[in-house]
């Protein structure tokens, strides 16, 4: 769709803002996580940096964790729910992000 914001599931985008978007999304993950360790974030939290009306921020929740999935894979976060760690796509309910307890590398 024209204007529409596509990410397949392995994070490829189909459009330049797309990418943009991803790379904002990236971003804030890492920002929040940071700011706030060793404690956690909920992913309402990046979406509602990236988008401050409600509709906006909530079509951006699948987004923010496929971008986590990404990040989980590098060792940078870890995605948490009920304090055990899970897939940020395939958990249904509320998740944490929180920075890994090792260094990651950028």
């Amino acid at each position: 769709m024209r204007g529409t914001l596509t990410i397949e599931r392995d994070g490829n985008p189909h459009s330049s803002s797309a990418h943009r978007l991803n790379g904002q999304v990236r971003e804030t993950i890492l920002e929040l996580a940071q700011s706030r360790a060793p404690k956690s974030i909920c992913p309402s939290e990046v979406a509602r940096v990236l988008e401050a009306d409600e509709a906006g921020w909530r079509a951006l929740m699948p987004q923010v964790r496929l971008i986590a999935k990404h990040l989980v894979g590098e060792g940078a976060i870890v995605v948490t729910q009920r304090g055990r760690p899970v897939d940020p796509i395939d958990a249904r309910g509320p998740i944490r992000i929180a920075m890994a307890s090792g260094p990651a590398e950028d």
